[in-house]
């Protein structure tokens, strides 16, 4: 494996060459971010790989690996507009977000063939992936060892008929995602703990990573992967790997839950009232339906759910921005003020 990184394979593409001046076109050399530290990023371009401060203002908690930038080989200038966002409300009682993985393809929800499968953690995954434009597909581990991994494919696909799903072994993948790996594209891994994706990201990059067993009595894992970082794949693309997360908060995923749920959402068009909350409402489609025996009363619970916790957590985050604008304007009137005082 060489150094070098023609842009095409590292993912690049005509909306990010539209986004260049013609002075920057000539002047800077675009690079991919493959690693984010504290103070100093790691950035893959034509030429190899290089480490960079961060642009002047900006903190590394505002880039994401997979985004794409302008340096200067010693400074990262400026960053790229995005074709792809996931982030998740930040872990704790504060109202930021928290970036995951930026301009992704493709998201391999990771989940095992034993009892950590949970419908409502990968619906939760699901509507992460749709309100970020990228295209998920279910990744079922320990298929090796399940006494009957058909039976978990076929749960796995009834959350989502629409969302591929693959079964194997995390050791020893083959071909079965190669459609995804190719040259050019950029899957990212997200799962819990203990599942198998440190065993799946080192079989599908060739790498050699610690690795934590999951205990197969109570399907509980310990992490292993402690930060994001961009891996070339044995079929020429990129994957981002992650942490194992025990907590997923979703926040202006709207458009995500929708998506996911999109049965449930058409329903609700037609229930009676506008506001029905699809309890004993008289006229209410979606009652109707899990009465007919055409929708899980299960699943509308994780639907209003997650609809509960998105409205709260991007309504937290809204106001939080309203708040940092207001106080950026209340600064700037006040240095006017002192500028204004002494003559300036």
């Amino acid at each position: 494996m060489t150094d070098t990184f023609p842009l095409a394979e590292l993912g690049w593409a005509s909306d990010f060459l539209r986004q260049l001046t013609l002075d920057e076109l000539a002047t800077l050399t675009p690079c991919r971010i493959s690693a984010v530290h504290r103070s100093r990023i790691e950035a893959l371009c034509p030429t190899g790989p290089l480490s960079l401060l961060p642009p002047a203002g900006l903190s590394t908690a505002e880039i994401a690996v997979g985004d794409w930038g302008l340096c200067d080989g010693t400074r990262l200038l400026r960053l790229l507009a995005r074709r792809s966002t996931l982030a998740r409300r930040a872990a704790g009682t504060g109202a930021d977000r928290q970036l995951i993985a930026a301009n992704v393809d493709t998201l391999f929800i990771v989940t095992s063939c034993n009892a950590d499968f949970n419908p409502a953690r990968i619906e939760r995954y699901l509507a992460l992936a749709r309100a970020a434009g990228v295209a998920p597909v279910l990744v079922l581990t320990k298929a090796d060892i399940a006494p009957d991994p058909a039976a978990w494919q076929d749960r796995a696909a009834m959350i989502d008929r629409r969302v591929p799903v693959v079964a194997l072994d995390a050791r020893a993948p083959g071909d079965r995602l190669a459609d995804w790996c190719r040259p050019g594209q950029t899957v990212a891994l997200l799962g819990s703990s203990g599942v198998g994706k440190t065993t799946l990201a080192n079989a599908l990059t060739g790498a050699d990573q610690a690795t934590a067993a999951i205990r197969e009595d109570d399907a509980k894992g310990r992490h292993t992967t402690t930060g994001r970082h961009l891996h070339r794949l044995v079929q020429g693309g990129w994957l981002i790997d992650t942490p194992g997360m025990r907590e997923l908060r979703l926040s202006d995923a709207g458009a995500g839950i929708a998506a996911t749920f999109d049965d449930l959402d058409t329903l609700a068009g037609a229930c009676r009232f506008a506001d029905c909350r699809h309890q004993t409402e008289p006229g209410c489609a979606v009652q109707a339906a899990i009465a007919a025996g055409t929708v899980d009363p299960a699943r509308l619970g994780r639907w209003q759910k997650l609809r509960r916790e998105d409205r709260i957590n991007s309504e937290t985050l809204a106001e939080a921005h309203a708040r940092d604008r207001a106080f950026g304007k209340m600064t700037r009137a006040a240095l006017r003020d002192k500028s204004r005082l002494r003559g300036d």
